[in-house]
C-alpha cells in the first residue's frame, strides 16, 4: 500500500551552502520533476530560506526518494529519510514551531499554506498529502492560539533586526536598508521601526511594491538598479529576495566603502544567498547570513521552550486523530471493494433467479423490484457487522484483521 514518505535537508543537518546546493531549480520544477516518475503518486515540496523539504506518496516512498537523491546528487549525510508516521509527526511539529531555526516563529505557517497551494495547483497532491498538510496547519493555529510558543521574536526576519542590535549595540539613528519587500522584508522593515531608526529606505525588483511597503511606514523607495548606490549611506543592510543569483558582488561593496570610515553591517538571509560571501573581505565590512542567527536571542529561546511541554501534548492529541483518520480511510477503500464484489455477486444472483422464474410466470416490475430489494438488504445485514468490526480493527491498528479480509475475500495481495 502507498504511503507517506519525505526526505528533508534543513538548518539541523546542513549548513546554508548545502541547503542552496541540494536542489536547483523552482518549486514547481522540481514538482514536475518527481511527480515524472513512475512509482510517485503524489508529491509536494517544502522550500524556505534553511530547509528543502520533498514529500511523496508512493509504494516503499523511502526508496523511491533514496534513488531522487542519488540522482540529484545530494549527499545522503545531509539528508534526514522519513517514512509515513514519522512524516506526520514532523509536518505537525514544523507547523507548530518546533523545528524552525527560531522556536515558534509564525512565518512557517504562510509558507506551508502558500507551497501546498501551489502542488495542488500544479496537480501533484491527492487526499493523502492534502489531509497531512491541512492538518499540519490547521495543529500550528491550535498551537499559537492555547501556548506562548510564538512570543518575543517571531520569524528569521525580526531575528535579522535582532542580530543586527546585538552586534551594534544600539541601532537608533541607524540608516537602514532593507532590500526586497515581500512577506520577509516586510517583517523586517516592520521590526526596524520598534528600533527608533534613522531612516528605511526599500528596493524591489518592482519599484511599485517597494513603494506600497516604503509609503505604509513613513519610509524611502528606491529602484532597484539605484540600490548599488544606496549602500554608501546605509549603516545596515538587510537582504531577502528570491533572486536565483547573487544581486550585491564584492565590487559593489567596495565601492560603497570607498571614502567610508565607518562600519557597514550586511546581514543577508536570502536562500540562494543575494550578497557574495567574498564581500566579507572588504575592509569595514561585516558580513553575516543565515548560519549566523542559530546564535542569538538566546533567553527568548529558553522562554519558548518552557511552552513546548504542552505543544508536544496538542501534537501528541492530533496525530492520535491524524493517523486514525487514514487508517479509516484504509478500512473504507478495503470495504468499497468488498462491497463492490458483494453487489457484483448479487446482481449475477438476482437476474438468474429472474430468468428462472420468468420462464414459468411473468415478473412485473414489483416483483423485480423485490427480489433487487430484498437481495440488497441481505448483503447489507450480512457485511454490517463485519464492517463495523474492520472499522475498529482499522482505528486500533490492527493490521492482522485488515490482512485477513484480503485473503479471505481476495481482495487485493496480502498486504
Amino acid at each position: 500500500m502507498s504511503e507517506i514518505a519525505s526526505m528533508l535537508v534543513t538548518h539541523r543537518t546542513a549548513s546554508i551552502e548545502e541547503i542552496e546546493r541540494a536542489w536547483h531549480g523552482d518549486v514547481e520544477s522540481i514538482l514536475k520533476w518527481v511527480q515524472s516518475l513512475d512509482a510517485v503518486e503524489e508529491c509536494a515540496v517544502l522550500k524556505t530560506c534553511n530547509r528543502v523539504e520533498i514529500y511523496v506518496v508512493a509504494p516503499r516512498g523511502e526508496k523511491v526518494l533514496f534513488d531522487l537523491a542519488k540522482k540529484a546528487r545530494v549527499s545522503s549525510r545531509i539528508i534526514d529519510f522519513h517514512d509515513h508516521d514519522e512524516s506526520l509527526v514532523h509536518l505537525l511539529r514544523l507547523a507548530s514551531g518546533l523545528e524552525s531555526m527560531i522556536i515558534g516563529e509564525d512565518q512557517i505557517l504562510g509558507q506551508m499554506k502558500d507551497l501546498i497551494q501551489m502542488a495542488m495547483r500544479v496537480g501533484t497532491t491527492g487526499w493523502m498529502l492534502e489531509t497531512a498538510f491541512k492538518k499540519a496547519i490547521q495543529v500550528g493555529k491550535r498551537v499559537r492560539r492555547e501556548t506562548h510558543i510564538n512570543e518575543r521574536s517571531v520569524s528569521v526576519g525580526s531575528a535579522a533586526v535582532d542580530l543586527a542590535e546585538e552586534i551594534l549595540g544600539d541601532l537608533k539613528g541607524k540608516a537602514v536598508l532593507v532590500i526586497g519587500a515581500g512577506e520577509t522584508g516586510e517583517l523586517i522593515s516592520r521590526s526596524l521601526l520598534c528600533r527608533e531608526i534613522g531612516s528605511l529606505t526599500v528596493t524591489n525588483r518592482t519599484l511599485s511594491t517597494a513603494v506600497c511597503l516604503a509609503q505604509s511606514l513613513g519610509g524611502e523607495a528606491v529602484p532597484f538598479d539605484d540600490m548599488p548606490s544606496c549602500l554608501h549611506a546605509a549603516d545596515v543592510v538587510i537582504s531577502a529576495t528570491s533572486a536565483p543569483h547573487y544581486i550585491l558582488l564584492k565590487g559593489d561593496i567596495e565601492k560603497a566603502m570607498a571614502g567610508r570610515s565607518s562600519k557597514l553591517l550586511i546581514i543577508d538571509i536570502a536562500n540562494p544567498r543575494d550578497v557574495d560571501q567574498a564581500a566579507a573581505e572588504v575592509p569595514g565590512v561585516e558580513l553575516h547570513n543565515i548560519d549566523s542567527l542559530k546564535n542569538i536571542s538566546r533567553e527568548n529561546m529558553m522562554q519558548r521552550m518552557a511552552e513546548t511541554v504542552r505543544v508536544e501534548e496538542i501534537i501528541s492529541e492530533e496525530l492520535q486523530l491524524l493517523q486514525a483518520k487514514y487508517k479509516r480511510k484504509e478500512a473504507e477503500e478495503l470495504l468499497a471493494r468488498l462491497y463492490f464484489q458483494a453487489e457484483q455477486i448479487k446482481d449475477q444472483e438476482v437476474r438468474k433467479a429472474m430468468n428462472k422464474l420468468s420462464a414459468r410466470h411473468t415478473l412485473g416490475e414489483i416483483e423485480q423490484q423485490v427480489l433487487c430489494d430484498m437481495s440488497r438488504s441481505i448483503v447489507n445485514k450480512i457485511l454490517s457487522q463485519p464492517t463495523k468490526s474492520l472499522k475498529s480493527a482499522a482505528e486500533r491498528g490492527d493490521v492482522q484483521i485488515l490482512n485477513s479480509l484480503c485473503e479471505l475475500f481476495r481482495l487485493e495481495e496480502k498486504r
